[in-house]
Parts: structure tokens; C-alpha cells; sequence
């Protein structure tokens, strides 16, 4: 018996989950690490989780919690429960604002009424990519890049994404040559590249990208009159505000000339460690693109009680200020602890000063510089020394041997247990050389 067709989409296979870096996933998933119930299980080292500051959080809704769900004493069940429209809850998207703002270190401001709400950063990203590119345009991404762009760029919206090409020598900084090559590649296969998308900081290498280099992207923008999307979804994960420059802070400096090409797309998966709560935003100075982005939303919605909550949350100048400084210094220590940890064990990393992960050499490691020999290594990472880190070429790096090493998702008792696994590893790998 035949079977029943599907369309395209559902049989395409851009949504990339055949990388390594969902299959590490997987087998984290089949025997995942318990200090006490399992504790020769795979460690998850693959997920950019903020973890480090969840008792803040938890603390800040056990004190407020007759607050939050009752507001001046009378129940907003109805108000929850009935239908809302697509702009969102304005004071939501009001304290979300302010939020922005004091991530940025007050440097930057944000108009409510530009923000549009969605179902997390992985539905601004593709709803952006549906209202800049027609199916068969191009996103220039420079590597080495999240894996899931693939899915969420690619999948369902038909658009291609261009490489730009960078390398370890400047911290995979972006170059202008970088930029040029990349267009011109697309230029040579007749493919019409919409706009760019960079992750700003992290980039993604856990270094915020300095302000001549965002500079120069948007310049390159307006040279060929496309797009720039600044993700900053790990903006208040940079160990200090004054390292991190959003594009915001250039626009102001520029009395917003050419800011209708530009997009921010942020959310509180990684700044409030919330990723479950599924809430991200785009921001927009471009009119027609906030309206399109708002009817598209109604896909993406955020349930009112969410909003309710995260909205009583974020208003609270007090708790917002403690959090903001606190998340930054956590991260910071947990940070120096595992290059100082991996430096111990002979292995080097970049220099980074935001994010939730470290990117770590293991060139020195592979028989021969190649995709294949890198994937060997990560291979026995997985299986032998059980952690679930993601190969480099599984971002699209370009340079075999670099391992991207998630260290926020975990207490510090589990990293230390990781740590001494990979010196161990370190350890009988130079004794076999």
C-alpha cells in the first residue's frame, strides 16, 4: 500500500536536527548524569542554560506570590482568561522596556510600543526571517553560529543562509573582507541576500562584539541597503553592562539614520534563565515591519498569566537591580572556574567576557585537521568521557578542533565532576601520544 504523501516542508530536512549537536542531546536524554541515582550518566554540556541564579528568581515568587496572582486583592482570572490582542499586554511590554534599558546599563532606550511579543527568541528569529526574505533569499550569519539557525531560519520560511566566514586568529571577530566574500558568494549564485544576523554578545563565542566591528556591519547594511537583525538575547549574561554595545547605543549616537533596517530580537530564556516560559521580543525601528510582526504574532503568543507574572517582575526596581548584578558576578566566577579548570588540564580556550559557554581548543588533539577527525573526538567525548559538548563543525566553524562547553546549566559540584573527567580524558590521551 502507497503511502500518504506530506508536504515539502515536513520531508525537507533543513530543519538540522541530524547535526551532532542534537544528536548529544539524545544520548544525554538516554542517560543523563545524577550525582546520586546515576552518576556515570552523560553530562549535559550542550545546553546554554542559565541556571546559576534560579534561586533569585524562585525566592522573588514565593515573596510575591499573593501579588502576583491576585493584584489588588481581586482575582484577574477573567482578565487572564479572556482574549487578548496581539500587542501584548501593555504593561508587559512596558516593563519589558525598562528591562532593556537597565541590561544596557541605561545606555539605550526602548518604546513599548515598538515591541513585539512572541512565543521566544526562536519565533522572533523565524518570524523576522518570513516578513525581510521570500523564499530563496539569504540571511549572511557569520560562524561559527547556534545550530538551531538552521532549523529556525531555514525550515519553514525557504530562505538560505550564507556563512561569513571568520576565524580564531581575531577571536572570529567580523571583518569587513569577511562580510564582502560572503555577499559576493551569494552574489555569484544569483541569490538575493535580505539582510544580516549576528548574535551580539556571544557572537557567539561568549566575546561581545566590539563597537567598530558594529559599526562597520551596519555600514556594510547601508552599502548594500539590507537588513541587520542583532540578536542580544545574552545581553545581561556580559560580566560587566559597560562591555556589551547594543545596536541601540550606535543608532542613538547616529540620531537613528538608517535604523528602519534594523531588528533586535531579545527574550528571557538566558538573562532570567527562563526558557520554558517561552518569551522573546522583536524590536523594531522600522514601522511596517512592527506592524506585519505584530499580525504575525498571533502564532506566537504568550499566555496573559505569563505576561501578568513577568510583568510584576520585571517592575520591581529592587529586585531587578540585585538580580541584574548578582547574575553577572555568578556567572563571572563560574566562568573563570572552568577555563582556570580546563587550563589545569593543558587546554586552551577564547577569550570571552559574556555568555554561558567557552569555546575550547582541542585542535592538538585530532590525527588529522578535518571534519571527520574532529567528529571522531567528539564522538569519544560523548560515549567515553560522558559529556555531551558540541563540535565546532556542528556550528559551521570553519577551523576543525574548537568545542563549544556549556558551564551555566549545572551546579558547581556537577562542573567540577565534568572538569575532572575531561583532565582525566587529557591525562590517558598524552599517555597514549
Amino acid at each position: 500500500m502507497a503511502s500518504v504523501e506530506l508536504s515539502k516542508v515536513a520531508n525537507s530536512d533543513t530543519h538540522g536536527e541530524d547535526s551532532p549537536y542534537f544528536a548529544g542531546w539524545k544520548a544525554y536524554d538516554e542517560d543523563p548524569f545524577d550525582e546520586v541515582h546515576n552518576p556515570c550518566g552523560v553530562i549535559q554540556m550542550g545546553l546554554a542554560e542559565n541556571q546559576v541564579s534560579f534561586d533569585m528568581v524562585e525566592e522573588y515568587l514565593e515573596k510575591h506570590s499573593k501579588t502576583i496572582n491576585c493584584g489588588s486583592g481581586i482575582s484577574n482570572f477573567r482578565e487572564n482568561a479572556l482574549f487578548q490582542d496581539y500587542h501584548g499586554l501593555y504593561s508587559f511590554r512596558k516593563s519589558m522596556a525598562k528591562f532593556m534599558e537597565k541590561i544596557r546599563g541605561g545606555r539605550a532606550k526602548f518604546n513599548p510600543d515598538r515591541i513585539v511579543i512572541t512565543a521566544g527568541a526562536t519565533a522572533a528569529n523565524e518570524l523576522l526571517t518570513f516578513i525581510l526574505a521570500d523564499p530563496g533569499d539569504a540571511l549572511l550569519v557569520p560562524t561559527p553560529y547556534y545550530p538551531g539557525f538552521d532549523r529556525d531560519l531555514r525550515w519553514r520560511t525557504g530562505v538560505k543562509i550564507i556563512p561569513i566566514h571568520c576565524n580564531s586568529s581575531n577571536n572570529f571577530q567580523v571583518t569587513p573582507q569577511a562580510l564582502e566574500s560572503a555577499y559576493e558568494e551569494a552574489k555569484s549564485n544569483k541569490i538575493k541576500v535580505r539582510g544580516i544576523l549576528i548574535t551580539n554578545p556571544s557572537n557567539p563565542l561568549g566575546a561581545t562584539i566590539q563597537r567598530s566591528n558594529l559599526e562597520g556591519i551596519l555600514d556594510f547594511a547601508v552599502r548594500k541597503n539590507i537588513h541587520l537583525i542583532s540578536d542580544e538575547i545574552y545581553s545581561g549574561s556580559a560580566f560587566c553592562s559597560s562591555e556589551f554595545v547594543s545596536i541601540a547605543e550606535v543608532l542613538e549616537s547616529r540620531n537613528d539614520v538608517d535604523s528602519e533596517r534594523v531588528h533586535i530580537v531579545y527574550s528571557l530564556s538566558k538573562d532570567l534563565g527562563l526558557p520554558g516560559f517561552r518569551v522573546g521580543t522583536i524590536y523594531s525601528y522600522n514601522d511596517n515591519v512592527v506592524t506585519t510582526a505584530r499580525r504575525m504574532s498571533s502564532f506566537t503568543l504568550i499566555s496573559s498569566q505569563t505576561q501578568q507574572l513577568l510583568a510584576s517582575m520585571l517592575s520591581n526596581e529592587e529586585f531587578t537591580t540585585n538580580y541584574i548584578k548578582t547574575n553577572r558576578n555568578r556567572l563571572r566566577k563560574r566562568y573563570e572556574k572552568i577555563i582556570d579548570g580546563l587550563k589545569s588540564s593543558g587546554i586552551e580556550c577564547l577569550k570571552g567576557n559574556a555568555g554561558l559557554f567557552c569555546w575550547m581548543n582541542l585542535s592538538q588533539l585530532l590525527e588529522n585537521s578535518t571534519k571527520e577527525c574532529e567528529l571522531e573526538l567528539w564522538n569519544s567525548i560523548l560515549c567515553e568521557v560522558k559529556l555531551n559538548i558540541s563540535p565546532g563543525s556542528s556550528c559551521h566553524c570553519s577551523e576543525p578542533g574548537w568545542f563549544r562547553v556549556c558551564f551555566a546549566n549545572m551546579s558547581e559540584q556537577t562542573l567540577e565532576i565534568a572538569l575532572k573527567r575531561l583532565h582525566n580524558f587529557m591525562k590517558r590521551t598524552q599517555k597514549r601520544d
